[in-house]
Parts: structure tokens; C-alpha cells; sequence
């Protein structure tokens, strides 16, 4: 499937891994559940980015969304591309596209809406600054 919609140079952020044995399913492809622990990993860079600590100063995932466009191989070079594409007052979303390595059509695409959390006081808080910075390249 050809989807001009979205491009590597797009994203800011840029995750790279590679399929694993473990990842196939029967069909011998990768499996769909496999993605959101990819779009999952790369988050979690985000968070080392954003000097997450899991306690006063953490995220909480409302939301995940996927929709795959079309099926990957193994093994294959994979890039998760990022960024910020909506910002609110305590939450925010991360668009995901996947790529296969110098291939320019995306494999799936994932929306994540974070949620800015302080777990000490167990409630919501405003979005951090260097995620809004984050949001604003």
C-alpha cells in the first residue's frame, strides 16, 4: 500500500530496531501485537528525553491506537518515527509511523495520548515544558 501521507523527515524523533524470531506469528509475518511493543519502546526513549521519573514527574498512557497499512518480513530494519502532534493543557498525543530501512512507505501508523501524572499526590498535572518544547520543533 502506497500512503505519500507521511515521510521519515517529517519526525523529529527517530527510533531504530530490528525484527526478532520471537516477533513472527503463523502466518509468518510479524505480528500485529508486536507493533505497540515497538511504538512502545520508542516511547520509552521520549520519556528518557523528557527526564520521566515514574513518581512526581511521570506519564500515564489514556489512549493507543493503531492501524497497520501493510506487513513486514523477518528479519527487517525498522525506524519508528515520532513527534508531538496534538498538545493540551495535561495531555498530549505522540504519532507513530513505522518504516522499514530505506523503504518510504510506512508499515503501520499509532496515536498514543499521554496524560502528565503525579503519582506522589495521585492526580493530573499540566504538561511539562520540555515536552511543549518538544511539541514546538
Amino acid at each position: 500500500m502506497k500512503n505519500k501521507e507521511y515521510k521519515l523527515e517529517d519526525f523529529p524523533f527517530h527510533y531504530k530496531l530490528s525484527t526478532r524470531w520471537k516477533d513472527l506469528d503463523a502466518f509468518r509475518h510479524i505480528n500485529n501485537a508486536v507493533f505497540l511493543t515497538y511504538v512502545e519502546d520508542a516511547r520509552i526513549v521520549l520519556l528518557k528525553r523528557w527526564k520521566i521519573n515514574y513518581q512526581e514527574r511521570s506519564l500515564i498512557v489514556a489512549s493507543a491506537k493503531i492501524d497497520y497499512l501493510r506487513q513486514v518480513a523477518h528479519p527487517s530494519n525498522l525506524i519508528v518515527a515520532q513527534k508531538i502532534s496534538r498538545l493540551g493543557t495535561k495531555s498530549f498525543d505522540i504519532n507513530s509511523v513505522v518504516f522499514i530501512e530505506n523503504d518510504p512507505d510506512p508499515v503501520c501508523k499509532s496515536t498514543v495520548i499521554s496524560v502528565a501524572y503525579d503519582f506522589v499526590n495521585n492526580k493530573t498535572i499540566n504538561v511539562y515544558q520540555n515536552i511543549i518544547d518538544d511539541y514546538n520543533l
